[in-house]
């Protein structure tokens, strides 16, 4: 696909969503993409490698919960792949501090050429399980909002992102059209680790993509003991 094309479609699409993308902005993606699909060949980074639906799938789906971003000074994104959703929340926000955190040291070899070639700042990467990472003083308790994109069931995915999350910060879930059941069998997790679902918000993106967005506050301290050893969140969920 052409620069041209790709724009074109890039900056409608987020429109729909009432995100503006730049010229500017839309050449970082176009790079990202390009990027994405060369180190593809070599090592398993996406399922996806058409142009329209990495477009939708990919960079629209990652930039839907921009609008949650808007105080914080810190985000990170776990479990972060080939950088989703964090990549393109950080072509959206210079100005704030990413960390994104994987526990495949291949993957953040392919974040840091993006971080090059593109050249963005405050973006540090992380290779570490998040059961690991979560008991270093340097992150503990420390991030405003925490992401994450088709990681893990909810219970488990809480234990993974809330103790990272300051008191009165947020995390986001990105999850699929049905997580009633997911919500449902929480509860305990919510409440062992000092969480409250403030809002749930169902989204249809461009190329029929379902997706609900759990934004999570964090109420109270989360117990030193959490998340426990890597490997037991999810094998025994709260």
């Amino acid at each position: 696909m052409e620069f041209k094309e790709f724009e074109k479609q890039l900056i409608e699409n987020s429109k729909k969503i009432s995100e503006k993308i730049t010229e500017n902005q839309a050449k970082s993606f176009y790079e990202y993409m390009l990027l994405l699909l060369g180190w593809n060949q070599k090592i398993n980074l996406t399922a996806i490698t058409d142009e329209k639906e990495i477009i939708n799938k990919h960079f629209i789906d990652s930039i839907s919960i921009n609008k949650y971003l808007k105080e914080a000074k810190n985000v990170m994104d776990i479990g972060t792949g080939a950088g989703f959703p964090g990549i393109p929340l950080k072509l959206l926000n210079k100005d704030i501090n990413f960390i994104l955190v994987d526990s495949l040291n291949k993957r953040i070899n392919f974040l840091a050429e993006v971080k090059e070639k593109l050249e963005l700042k405050q973006l540090e990467l992380v290779h570490s399980r998040v059961e690991d990472l979560a008991q270093n003083a340097k992150y503990r308790e420390k991030i405003d909002v925490v992401v994450s994109r088709a990681v893990a069931n909810l219970s488990v995915l809480l234990e993974y992102m809330l103790p990272f999350i300051q008191k009165n910060g947020i995390c986001i879930c990105m999850k699929g059209p049905n997580v009633e059941e997911e919500i449902e069998k929480a509860n305990n997790a919510l409440e062992t680790l000092g969480g409250k679902i403030e809002n749930i918000e169902h989204l249809k993106l461009p190329g029929e993509l379902e997706r609900n967005i759990l934004v999570i506050r964090k109420v109270k301290e989360t117990p030193t003991k959490y998340p426990r050893k890597a490997g037991i969140p999810a094998k025994q969920p709260l």
